[in-house]
C-alpha cells in the first residue's frame, strides 16, 4: 500500500519531496510510521536530486568609470519578453561603455554561451575585441565556454558584485530605454520582426537620439568629436 502511494503521488506531482509526500497520505487519513515510509520512499529511489550551487569567486567592486577609449569595456546583459503567442525570447544586449553605444542586441528563444561567443566573434569582425567585458553572474557568464572564449582574445571578464545591478549601470539604463522604445511598444510575431524592429530602433539610437549623459550627443556623434579632439591633442 505504501509503494503504491509513493509511487501514484511521486509521478502526479514530480517536485515533492519525501515531507510532501508524507504529509499528502497523512491527508488521506493513513497513519503509517515515517520512518517506514522514509525506508520504503529510498528503496524506491524517489529521492529529489538537488543540484548544487556553482560557487562563484569573490567578486570584487569596481567603481563604474567611463572610458576614454573605444574598446576599453564592453557591457553584456540579458533580457526577456514574449511573442504574441506567449512563447518566450531572450534578448542579449551589448555596448561600448565609451560612447554607450549599441554593438548589437540579439534575439532568440535560446542564448547559450556558445551562441553568445560566436556573436561576439561577428561583432569583433566590424568593431574588434574589447579590452573588457563587464556582465553579472548568469549561467552563460560563468560558463567554462565563455570564460575560455575571452582568455583565448585576451579579454578580461569583470564580474559585478550578485544582486548589485548598478555595477552594470550602463547598461541597466540602456534596457530600460530598450524596454520602453521596443519591447513594450510592440508585440511580435515572430523572432525575425522582433530582430528586424530592433535592428531599426538600435540605428536610430546610435545615430539620431541624443543621449544626456553625452551632452546631448548621440553615440556616433560622440566618438566622432572625441576622435577629432584626439587628432587635434596630437598634431598640437
Amino acid at each position: 500500500m505504501i509503494e503504491y502511494l509513493l509511487k501514484t503521488l511521486s509521478a502526479q506531482h514530480p517536485t515533492y519531496g519525501f515531507e510532501k509526500l508524507f504529509n499528502s497520505i497523512r491527508l488521506k487519513n493513513y497513519s503509517f510510521n515515517h520512518k517506514r515510509v522514509y525506508r520504503i520512499y529510498c528503496d524506491l529511489k524517489l529521492n529529489l536530486k538537488i543540484k548544487p550551487k556553482k560557487r562563484l569567486a569573490p567578486r570584487t567592486k569596481v567603481t563604474l568609470i567611463q572610458p576614454k577609449k573605444i574598446n576599453e569595456c564592453w557591457s553584456l546583459d540579458f533580457m526577456s519578453d514574449a511573442l504574441i503567442n506567449g512563447r518566450r525570447i531572450r534578448t542579449a544586449n551589448v555596448i561600448d561603455d565609451c560612447n554607450r553605444g549599441a554593438l548589437g542586441i540579439l534575439v532568440s528563444f535560446s542564448l547559450t554561451s556558445k551562441r553568445i561567443t560566436r556573436w561576439l566573434d561577428q561583432l569583433a569582425i566590424s568593431h574588434g575585441y574589447p579590452k573588457r567585458i563587464r556582465v553579472d553572474n548568469g549561467p552563460e557568464n560563468i560558463s567554462h565556454h565563455f570564460q575560455a572564449w575571452a582568455k583565448k582574445h585576451g579579454i578580461i571578464i569583470q564580474y559585478i558584485q550578485p544582486g548589485k545591478p548598478a555595477q552594470n549601470a550602463y547598461i541597466e539604463r540602456f534596457n530600460r530605454t530598450y524596454r520602453e522604445a521596443v519591447l513594450d511598444m510592440y508585440l511580435f510575431r515572430n523572432i525575425s520582426e522582433a530582430q528586424r524592429i530592433t535592428n531599426t530602433w538600435l540605428k536610430h539610437y546610435n545615430e539620431e537620439r541624443p543621449h544626456e549623459a553625452l551632452n546631448n550627443q548621440t553615440p556616433i556623434g560622440f566618438i566622432t568629436q572625441l576622435n577629432q579632439n584626439f587628432s587635434i591633442c596630437r598634431l598640437g
